[in-house]
């Protein structure tokens, strides 16, 4: 029995790899032909090639609810093409063992796409998003198309690029009183961090008098700030590209900041029940194979699943900002889709004549009716 589980894993594990790998080459292809309008003065034709290339641990990631979806289509499938499935029945295996061994490479495959999240991702996104920045002269003036901004207290901040090693390029201030009249705007070409406090290096400071304007140059300038490397290394980047620890801590330092942090905590919750979002998706095609595709092409069936998996995708992008705006929690946003997604898989598998019971942890019994 345990080989045969390994069989039906086994087909499953590589069709989701090969459908894994053809989405992501077209995810970059894409990509690579978006940043190709991005590409101005010094960054060139190999630079945007090398940033699309560094954000591929953060595309997988986003694509493999889709490839499990359709790689599950397509490895069920084809053992139900070659009437293995129906053998396997006939021998005495039970719908719910055939889940099991679907699912167990999938938790293999689920551990590996949180560890990239969690541990690669994040890094090779700054670092893409680094690069890309300097190459389009970070330091020089203030960016009107990149960089970030955050405000803490009465001081709003722009920065154009934060290097990997924590150095910051191209950052300006805007001082405001209490009556929101600009104090003074400063632009220091860069930033570092001595552990304590930041050092601006190569200060242009302009203060705004009553009835005229100071210029005051300086080659270094004091700046106390709560913003630590480690936030910044998080701000920089968008909320979908953080890992789950970042996105926690970003997340409630906003909060103490009283600034809006909904956008995170949505990406927050997201990134958290993406496995069990992933397991739904998969017991909805398991579903299908013993339903309503038990007797069609191959074409169709990944058709269908693609459509499927659109259509999820497509209902979860319009319930997350809709919980930014209407304001109800994003855990409900993420969890409304998926549940409805492993109910109908669940109902689809009852109609198919199979009764699923759940005891200690993940384990499975089925029987005809």
């Amino acid at each position: 029995m345990r080989k045969l589980d390994r069989y039906i894993g086994a087909s499953v594990f590589w069709s989701i790899i090969a459908v894994l790998l053809v989405v992501l080459g077209l995810a970059l292809l894409f990509a690579f032909i978006d940043e190709l309008r991005s590409i101005e003065g010094s960054y060139g034709l190999l630079d945007a090639f090398r940033y699309v290339l560094m954000t591929t641990p953060q595309r997988l990631y986003e694509l493999l609810p889709m490839a499990a979806l359709i790689g599950c289509l397509v490895g069920l499938g084809t053992l139900a093409s070659n009437s293995e499935l129906t053998i396997i029945r006939a021998a005495g295996v039970s719908v719910g063992r055939i889940v099991w061994a679907v699912m167990k490479p999938l938790l293999l495959l689920m551990v590996a796409g949180v560890l990239i999240s969690e541990y690669v991702a994040p890094v090779t996104e700054s670092m893409a998003q680094s690069s890309r920045a300097i190459a389009q002269g970070g330091g020089e003036a203030q960016s009107a198309k990149r960089g970030l901004w955050h405000r803490e207290g009465d001081m709003y901040i722009h920065i154009n690029a934060v290097q990997s090693d924590g150095l910051l390029l191209g950052v300006t201030r805007y001082r405001f009183d209490p009556d929101r009249r600009l104090e003074y705007s400063s632009f220091a070409k860069r930033a570092s961090f001595d552990g304590v406090s930041w050092e601006l290096m190569d200060v242009t400071t302009t203060l705004f008098k009553a009835d005229s304007t100071e210029v005051v140059k300086r080659p270094s300038e004091q700046w106390d700030i709560q913003l630590s490397p480690q936030l910044l290394s998080t701000a920089v980047l968008d909320p979908e590209a953080l890992s789950i620890s970042g996105l926690w801590q970003y997340s409630h330092y906003l909060a103490e900041q009283g600034l809006n942090s909904a956008p995170y905590w949505l990406a927050f919750w997201t990134k958290v029940l993406k496995p069990v979002v992933t397991m739904a998706l998969v017991l909805m095609a398991i579903s299908f194979i013993f339903g309503p595709l038990r007797s069609v092409t191959l074409g169709l069936r990944i058709f269908t699943g693609v459509l499927v998996g659109f259509s999820f995708q497509i209902v979860q992008d319009l319930l997350g900002p809709s919980s930014l705006v209407f304001g109800f929690s994003p855990l409900l946003a993420v969890l409304i889709p998926t549940a409805v997604c492993a109910l109908a898989g669940f109902w689809m598998l009852r109609r198919a004549g199979c009764k699923v019971s759940i005891s200690y942890g993940c384990s499975w019994a089925a029987e005809r009716s």
